[in-house]
């Protein structure tokens, strides 16, 4: 075996053991082991201002090695959410494409919101889900007699937290499920990044699904098709990094000893901690905004933007 690549995962093993250097996002995990890898697809293109950048995962071994899913995942760079956001139309209609492709032509669509309203970083899932719009409950006389014949069945929900409802996101999302049928779902949530660059500026879809709380260490019965029983679209923005993958990400720490006295410092008694961005609560507004406009785009492509809004 190539040194070079050896040394790569043994790095690659004592982090995952000693550091828990945490990510949501498959495109770090692939810049973090290396961009060669056997049974991973990587493009990149350009679309309205935004770099679109996609990652095929091929096969069960490429998937273990990144830790991630078999499946595809995009990842659009954006301005910072923070800063004014210009061209908006443009690039929501890029995003909103791109979630399209995930989607099953016909039939109807359940979203979630997935997070805690009371906790800012947490908060994007229930936000964006109240800017998504609802139409399930339309029937086929109003539609008509209202023009709206062409509206997509949508149905929205927020779950809460299991700490708040005491009962697993998983378990609620599916018992709405085999009520209603949807041909796929959609679940949209906050996510965990490597890099504090990456916060605010960078949007993932995937169609693999999603381990709620996973971003911070609290991992709870993953949502997708094997689980659901239909297709899995996930969505999301890094709200927070990880205090230890931070520190060690600053420090450039690769030293087992020094990586052990790192977490009981940054994690003291076993707790975890995250580090989130002073302008938080801009960041987590504008970020469920574009998300919910660009999932009413992709659930509603006959309809233009303005429609749309004019309908929430």
């Amino acid at each position: 075996m190539n040194s070079a690549l050896f040394g790569r995962r043994i790095y690659r093993k004592i982090s995952v053991i000693f550091m828990q250097l945490r990510t949501d996002l498959a495109l770090e995990e692939r810049e973090r082991y290396g961009e060669d890898i056997k049974g991973v697809v990587y493009s990149k293109e350009e679309k309205e201002g935004l770099e679109i950048e996609k990652l095929v995962i091929k096969s069960e071994r490429a998937g273990q090695l990144i830790h991630k899913q078999k499946g595809t995942y995009i990842t659009v760079e954006l301005p910072s959410l923070t800063d004014n956001f210009r061209d908006t139309d443009k690039r929501l209609v890029a995003i909103g494409d791109e979630i399209k492709k995930l989607l099953p032509v016909h039939g109807p669509v359940l979203v979630a919101g997935l997070g805690n309203m009371e906790i800012t970083p947490d908060a994007l899932g229930p936000k964006a889900a109240k800017g998504v719009l609802a139409t399930r409950h339309i029937t086929e006389e109003i539609a008509r007699s209202t023009g709206l014949e062409n509206l997509r069945t949508v149905a929205v929900i927020s779950t809460g937290v299991t700490g708040q409802t005491g009962v697993e996101t998983g378990e609620h999302i599916l018992s709405i499920i085999k009520r209603i049928k949807p041909s796929a779902l959609i679940v949209i949530d906050a996510l965990a990044s490597l890099n504090l660059s990456r916060l605010g500026c960078t949007l993932q879809i995937s169609d693999t699904g999603i381990s709620p709380g996973a971003g911070v260490g609290n991992h709870r019965t993953e949502i997708n098709e094997k689980t659901m029983g239909v297709p899995v679209i996930s969505i999301g923005v890094p709200t927070v990094v990880d205090a230890v993958t931070l520190a060690s990400n600053l420090l450039n720490i690769d030293d087992e000893k020094t990586q052990r006295e790192l977490i009981s410092q940054v994690s003291p008694k076993g707790r975890a901690m995250v580090v989130t961005p002073k302008e938080i609560d801009l960041l987590v507004d504008r970020a469920a905004k574009l998300i919910s406009l660009a999932v009413n785009f992709a659930l509603q492509p006959d309809f233009e933007l303005c429609d749309l809004i004019s309908l929430l």
